[in-house]
């Protein structure tokens, strides 16, 4: 399925302390011990108050990485996926219609003495949602109030009573992967944790993402992202895309060689990428895409493959990823990545057929920089000054 994925269908009447709104959502992210909007609602909905920061442990699991954090009273611990492209916060649940295959004990709310079913002005007075991906992937379900639990710098757990959440009782798709219980909605919409949190943590995120080993989010003072090879630029907000963490890429470099997007459909002065960290690749409109790889292909030597993942990838045959050129994204404020070939060149089999790891969208669907591409970078969004910052790090080797 393609991980860039958009939520195109959500119905939900609501009642009055809450909108849900739509948003791009996607159904992936990474799995590392890692584990915006900012919300109107006070941080007395918190119930502890004691000095710290909250976190997460995050696991990477192939293609996603997983927030680990518990829900309900006593508390249940889930996995699953760490997205800043969306907005809810939703597990699967008991009894579950149609459920995909989950490795872990599914969520059953009889169980918990928290859980309570959101009222609205629906005829049986539920909160119904349906989200549904651009590969058809779909998720529906009730909304409800339950308590999240997570980690704090404190070593006093970080709990939040009456939190919005999605009980999922049908859900199927090839987006949805056995090892994950759901998706934590990191966007800057309403009803995600961050925003959820309250007026204490106003929308810092940082996290630092790496294809191995265990990691973690962070939120509040604790998420800043600062000190030397820190380079930061401004992030946007889309209408219709609202929550979403939009960035402006102004050029990529193939080696030597700078493409840039002005002069392109691609240009924008107010954002035209999303980074996102439930989307394992990175996505280009076709025509700046195909300039992309055009430069790749005047570098590299080796004999072309299909691209046996079938998503229509630059791929080649080759016995090491060293034939490939060093790819700079630049975005606005110049904020210059210099990514390592892990991040842009993926290996598909052990047969040594090595790809782009960039895939080409048609002009209506949203450009994305995924999590591959975020790797062995600390990343952190500050809400306040509408910034993502971006500094060079070993994640393997930061909380190992």
């Amino acid at each position: 399925m393609s991980l860039a994925t958009t939520m195109i269908a959500i119905f939900l009447q609501i009642i009055t302390y809450f909108l849900f709104t739509t948003t791009a959502s996607s159904p992936h992210g990474f799995t590392i011990d890692l584990i915006h909007r900012r919300s109107n609602a006070s941080s007395s909905r918190v119930s502890n108050t004691q000095a710290g920061s909250p976190y997460a442990d995050t696991v990477f699991d192939t293609y996603e990485y997983l927030m680990k954090l518990q829900i309900g009273t006593p508390p249940f611990e889930v996995e699953a996926v760490l997205d800043t492209g969306s907005e809810l916060i939703w597990t699967q649940c008991l009894p579950c219609l149609h459920c995909y295959d989950q490795k872990a004990p599914i969520f059953d709310p009889s169980k918990s003495s928290t859980f309570k079913e959101t009222r609205c002005n629906t005829p049986d007075h539920s909160c119904p949602y349906k989200l549904v991906y651009d590969d058809k992937s779909y998720t529906q379900g009730t909304l409800a109030t339950e308590t999240v639990t997570i980690h704090s710098t404190s070593g006093v757990p970080f709990v939040m009573p009456e939190t919005i959440i999605g009980c999922s009782r049908n859900n199927s798709g090839s987006g949805f992967r056995p090892s994950s219980s759901g998706i934590v909605g990191l966007s800057r919409g309403s009803l995600s944790l961050i925003s959820q949190m309250g007026g204490a943590y106003p929308g810092f995120i940082s996290y630092c993402f790496a294809g191995k080993g265990t990691s973690k989010i962070n939120f509040g003072a604790n998420a800043i992202v600062a000190g030397d090879g820190v380079v930061s630029t401004t992030m946007f907000a889309k209408t219709a895309k609202r929550g979403q963490y939009y960035l402006n890429l102004d050029a990529v470099s193939v080696g030597d060689t700078r493409i840039e997007t002005v002069g392109t459909p691609f240009h924008a002065l107010n954002g035209n990428i999303v980074i996102d960290s439930g989307t394992p690749l990175t996505y280009f409109p076709v025509s700046y895409c195909n300039l992309v790889r055009k430069a790749v292909e005047r570098v590299v030597t080796a004999d072309r493959v299909v691209d046996p993942s079938r998503n229509d990838m630059l791929c080649y045959y080759s016995n090491t990823i060293e034939i490939f050129p060093v790819i700079t994204v630049h975005f606005s404020g110049g904020a210059d990545l210099v990514l390592d070939k892990y991040n842009m060149y993926m290996e598909l089999n052990r047969g040594g057929v090595f790809c782009l790891a960039i895939i080409c969208n048609n002009p209506t669907q949203v450009a994305i920089f995924g999590n591959r591409a975020q790797n062995n970078f600390l990343v952190g969004y500050d809400s306040s000054s509408l910034l993502v910052s971006f500094k060079p790090t070993d994640c393997s080797a930061l909380w190992n």
